[in-house]
């Protein structure tokens, strides 16, 4: 038995609706046409997001964990939390005015140590429903990690002299994510971690260089490079994980390329340092 064995098979439910507010909101984000029934894929990212108190929020913005039958996910000791990487099936497109219902479940926890030190890993299976169909199912993977000294050096490291090729891409698309991008980002998703708007705390605390990137934000955008390439709503797989971390006020490259399996993703610092790697299928 593991020490938080106790937590696997936990559930959460939430509702929602993908109003009008809402859909407007995250297309005006991303410059889309407003004039779309049915919602781009990743619009599930901002569905039944995480409603606690703000008195129960931990120092890091992310809801305070504990040992209680309450607490959806255990308290590990390690205070850093990352989403690392998501495997998502998309089964049936979100339409405007669709009342949501996401079922959340942990499926696994895992410990190990890592170059940093103790690291956790928390597996938990969404199946996000859209006016009672099953739309979304998406396998996320949270990492926890030991807090950063106070002296460790800032990540990602300062950019290198090195440029970035998509030669070797179908298709590319360079963007610069700024703090007005996150924050219209965190509040859309309502995640009030502090690495994504509180540039003292992302420096000293959790020791980053600047701003980071919402993970599933670089990911937004890969999809939205799909539906460019692809047309909207097509793919049926799509997963990423994080391998650096993106700053804000930097170039972002986003490619795509064809596979034998479907399709190849990424996104790039303009140094050529990855930032995300994805793949996709039909």
């Amino acid at each position: 038995m593991g020490e938080w064995d106790a937590w696997i098979g936990r559930e959460q439910r939430a509702k929602d609706r993908l109003d009008e507010g809402l859909a407007s909101r995250w297309l005006a984000t991303f410059d889309l046409d407003q004039d779309q029934a049915i919602l781009p894929q990743g619009i599930h990212f901002a569905l039944c997001t995480p409603d606690a108190p703000t008195t129960a929020l931990g120092e890091d913005g992310h809801p305070a964990r504990d040992d209680s039958a309450d607490s959806f996910l255990p308290p590990f000791p390690m205070p850093r939390r990352m989403w690392a990487s998501s495997a998502i099936r998309f089964i049936a497109p979100i339409a405007r005015g669709a009342v949501i219902e996401r079922i959340s479940r942990v499926a696994s926890i895992s410990e190990k140590e890592g170059g940093s030190g103790k690291l956790a890993f928390v597996d938990v299976e969404h199946e996000t429903h859209a006016n009672g169909t099953l739309s979304v199912r998406e396998t996320q993977t949270l990492v926890y990690r030991e807090a950063a000294a106070l002296d460790a050096p800032l990540s990602p490291p300062d950019m290198s002299d090195g440029q970035f090729d998509p030669s070797g891409w179908n298709a590319h698309r360079a963007i610069t994510p700024d703090p007005r991008l996150l924050f219209r980002y965190s509040a859309l998703t309502f995640n009030t971690h502090r690495i994504h708007y509180d540039a003292p705390y992302a420096r000293d605390v959790e020791r980053y260089r600047g701003l980071v990137v919402h993970g599933p934000l670089t990911a937004s955008l890969l999809l939205q490079l799909a539906a460019r390439e692809l047309g909207e709503n097509r793919l049926r797989h799509f997963e990423f994980r994080g391998v650096s971390p993106a700053i804000a006020g930097e170039p972002l490259h986003l490619v795509m390329r064809k596979s034998d399996n479907g399709f190849d993703m990424a996104a790039f610092a303009d140094d050529g340092r990855q930032i995300t790697k994805a793949r996709a299928s039909l």
